[in-house]
């Protein structure tokens, strides 16, 4: 008779949870999937799909607008936002019936409701105790507000996915990628937009000179930016706006205030404390490099241990897991040069170490290469957005650290860069490599001069 009723209890159903869910019943385990919400997690329902989808959505403003340099005669377009929220939805749910089909095939069980721990091999859901050797925390994270007067008007980007309407103008206070990437669908779609940020750019964390650019992009498509600003306090105005009133005494008014400042893990009320599971001052999970917590039969992945808050990360992570305990395959995720993406308009990919990341590393012997050009689709469009490409490499090895883009495709091109910085490449190597010509991603392999920063050249 099994000593439990489960080789593995995961709870929360996001990316992390149903990838080592699914890998650990495709290895025989006895599997069983907590969740208190629909399957899918912040990617599928909350983040990176239907979010993507309406970046997809707004995209149509600038294909409609350049049609005409082509020869193409456009009617006024027309843009109806019930229209858009209601097809994301119908997607949604499409994909969430392949989520649960897919546990279902590998033979996971899925059990709804709360899971909270009560010992180190048992969890309660509804009332009901089940036991399990490993328990696997996956319960991702949620967005967070600063405790701020009026913050109870606010938004965050769960509602922003479903609003009734769309907003004529709105604030945005945030300068990360959540708050740069709605910034881009609500001007895009037609709304004006103001976006405040405490620090002096955009993407803190990012290389600094796409954070320029990127910010240089979007004033130029109308969004408005107040840098090293605070915001105060929130009203809500007789008319149903609001105000928002900032350090620096300005009031501006919107019919929605969204913010977009940070996220935190999802781990209260979960019972980790009473089972003796170590967190740190956010909540997030500590973990081992095999994902283990400070119990031995806990472990946890993705957004719940604050790590690399990446979708790809946590199913990675959770693979590995799988691989360890059910496979005899112990396996560890590489956590270095992990490529990323900002679906800004325009979007942003990179991989590798920042310029400031490895002067860090490698003192002053960092070699930097850039372009900034007009991409040919924009010559006749007259558009006059520009990309921006850039190499990072160690002068001494003559490995290339990271590249870096901002433009049209920069995600998909940079994926394709991902494994050669995986895979050691040189510079020599990207310079004895024939471009795709015309295109822009042969910038990367036709560089040849190094970017020298004015006050460098002036010092010497």
């Amino acid at each position: 008779m099994a000593r439990y009723d489960f080789d593995m209890i995961t709870i929360g159903a996001g990316s992390g949870g149903v990838a080592s869910s699914r890998r650990a019943g495709s290895y025989g385990a006895r599997v069983a999937i907590v969740e208190e919400s629909r399957i899918g997690g912040t990617c599928v329902l909350r983040g990176c799909v239907p979010k993507k989808l309406l970046v997809y959505g707004a995209q149509f403003a600038d294909a409609f607008a350049d049609a005409a340099g082509f020869g193409w005669t456009v009617a006024p377009p027309r843009f109806d936002w019930p229209t858009l929220i209601a097809a994301k939805d119908k997607e949604l749910d499409r994909l969430e019936q392949i989520y649960v089909n897919m546990l279902k095939n590998s033979g996971v069980e899925i059990i709804e409701g709360r899971g909270v721990l009560v010992d180190p091999h048992t969890v309660e859901i509804a009332g009901r105790r089940y036991t399990a050797e490993n328990i696997l925390v996956a319960t991702g994270g949620h967005p967070t507000v600063p405790n701020i007067p009026g913050i109870e008007h606010v938004i965050s980007s769960n509602e922003a996915l479903d609003l009734p309407e769309l907003p004529r103008r709105i604030v945005i206070v945030g300068g990360g990628y959540i708050a740069v990437e709605f910034a881009g669908i609500f001007r895009g779609l037609g709304s004006e937009v103001v976006e405040i940020i405490r620090r002096e750019e955009l993407l803190y964390g990012f290389d600094d000179d796409i954070r320029v650019a990127l910010a240089q992009e979007m004033r130029g498509r109308g969004v408005e930016i107040h840098t090293r600003t605070q915001v105060t306090r929130i009203e809500k105005d007789a008319r149903e706006g609001y105000t928002v009133f900032t350090g620096t005494g300005q009031e501006i008014s919107a019919d929605l205030v969204m913010y977009a400042t940070g996220r935190g893990p999802n781990t209260k009320g979960l019972g980790l404390d009473a089972v003796g599971v170590k967190t740190d001052d956010k909540g997030a999970v500590l973990v081992d490099e095999w994902s283990r917590s400070s119990v031995p039969s806990i472990y946890a992945v993705g957004d719940v241990t604050d790590r690399l808050n990446l979708t790809p990360v946590a199913i990675t992570e959770g693979r590995a897991l799988a691989e360890t305990l059910y496979n005899n395959n112990p396996m560890r995720m590489d956590r270095n040069d992990v490529p990323t993406a900002v679906f800004s308009q325009p979007p942003i990919g990179t991989v590798g170490l920042t310029e400031e990341q490895a002067l860090r590393v490698c003192g002053d012997g960092v070699d930097v290469y850039c372009a900034r050009f007009k991409p040919m689709k924009n010559t006749l469009s007259g558009r006059d957005e520009r990309t921006f490409v850039k190499l990072v490499v160690d002068g001494k090895s003559d490995r290339v650290l990271g590249c870096h883009m901002l433009g049209a495709d920069a995600p998909e091109i940079v994926q394709g860069l991902a494994i050669a910085i995986k895979s050691g490449a040189t510079k020599r190597m990207f310079d004895q490599t024939i471009g795709i010509h015309p295109s822009a991603a042969e910038e990367f392999v036709t560089m040849r001069e190094k970017f020298v920063r004015p006050q460098k050249l002036a010092a010497e």
